[in-house]
């Protein structure tokens, strides 16, 4: 256990040790499960042809419109006292916001593009 005589782990005492275990041991399935998501986005993503990215970017849009409406939700049931959560929500908002409407200014201007000149509006 020579690891733990580096200066980062020295001031980590037996309580703070037995803390951080018990959260591994009982987040256990969670890390897995985020380990797991992770492997399998990067392979999903690497494996996606160049064509099929702008069809996938409205899946995206989807799922941006669901992380706002959980933020939405978050924000609705927050004690006003608790700033983190606060912030949080907001900051969920905020990006989704941003996401979602980049993500169909984004697929709208390719779809244009799929337009014969003759047929635009």
């Amino acid at each position: 256990m020579k690891f733990l005589s580096h200066p980062v782990f020295l001031h980590l005492n037996k309580s703070n040790m037995d803390t951080i275990l018990n959260f591994i041991i009982e987040n256990i399935n969670v890390i897995y499960l985020i380990t797991f998501a992770i492997f399998l986005g990067f392979e999903v993503i690497s494996s996606i042809p160049t064509v099929l990215h702008t069809p996938l970017m409205s899946g995206s849009n989807a799922i941006s419109g669901v992380v706002l409406i959980g933020a939405i939700l978050l924000i609705r049931q927050t004690d006003s006292s608790d700033y983190l959560t606060l912030i949080m929500a907001l900051l969920g908002i905020i990006l989704g916001t941003l996401n979602l409407v980049g993500g169909f200014a984004v697929t709208h201007r390719m779809l244009e593009m799929f337009n014969k000149k003759g047929r635009k509006k």
